[in-house]
């Protein structure tokens, strides 16, 4: 049985010093790179490597798990009652505000990186 073909077959070897190689891993560190593959393979195609550590981006994915969660139990109630309330539609409409608000930030935020 033939080995599965690699994407990538074609190998390079570079030397570096001592020195180098401390600065190489001290870079991958404060951007919290773990594979030296990757990193090196990005810094010689784009020339830069960029680790985005955004709390917002954190909150966001938050705010969309609990309105999904939200979404779905209105849902259920809705097929078991077949009623939908004020209380519930206004719920949806302020969960969607807060969506938005943590979007623009992000949006604000990425805007100011270039």
């Amino acid at each position: 049985m033939t080995p599965p073909r690699r994407k990538r077959s074609v190998q390079l070897n570079f030397r570096v010093s001592e020195e180098e190689l401390a600065a190489i891993e001290g870079k991958m560190e404060q951007l919290g790179i773990l594979n030296r593959e990757a990193y090196l393979r990005k810094m010689a195609l784009d020339g830069y490597a960029v680790r985005l550590d955004l709390p917002e981006l954190k909150e966001l994915l938050s705010l969309l798990r609990r309105h999904s969660s939200n979404l779905n139990q209105l849902v259920r109630r809705v097929n078991t009652t077949g009623r939908v309330y004020e209380a519930d539609l206004e719920d949806i409409i302020k969960r969607q505000s807060e969506l938005w608000e943590a979007i623009g930030q992000i949006l604000t935020r990425l805007a100011s990186l270039s």
